[in-house]
C-alpha cells in the first residue's frame, strides 16, 4: 500500500458521501469521478467494499436498475443516516485540515 492510499484510508468514506450526496451513482462512476478529482489509486475493487459496508451501516442505500451496457447495476443514494454522518465528516475534516495547515504554515519559521 503506497504512503498516499494509507493517508486517504480514513478519509475516502467521507469523499465517497460527499459525491453520492451530489445524486444516485453507481461503483464504476463513483470510481471515475474520484479520478476527476485527483484520485488516483483508487478502482472499483477498493469502492465496492466500502459501498457494501456503508450500506450496511445504513448510510446509502442500493437499487438495482437494467443497464443498457449488460448486467444491472447498483445504484447508490445517500440516506438520512448518511447526511448526517457527512456533516460530522465535514466537521472533523474542517478542524483536522485547519490544525494540519497550521502546523505546516508553522514549518521553517
Amino acid at each position: 500500500m503506497s504512503d498516499t492510499t494509507q493517508m486517504l484510508k480514513g478519509i475516502l468514506d467521507g469523499c465517497l458521501l460527499a459525491i453520492i450526496k451530489e445524486g444516485e451513482i453507481y461503483g464504476y462512476e463513483l470510481a471515475a469521478r474520484l479520478e476527476t478529482y485527483g484520485f488516483q489509486s483508487f478502482s472499483e475493487g477498493t469502492i465496492y467494499p466500502l459501498l457494501l459496508r456503508m450500506q450496511k451501516e445504513g448510510l446509502v442505500s442500493a437499487t438495482l436498475r437494467k443497464s443498457t451496457a449488460g448486467p444491472k447495476r447498483k445504484y447508490y443514494t445517500l440516506t438520512d443516516k448518511g447526511e448526517q454522518e457527512l456533516e460530522l465528516f465535514i466537521a472533523r475534516w474542517d478542524q483536522l485540515s485547519s490544525s494540519v495547515d497550521h502546523v505546516l504554515k508553522k514549518r521553517g519559521k
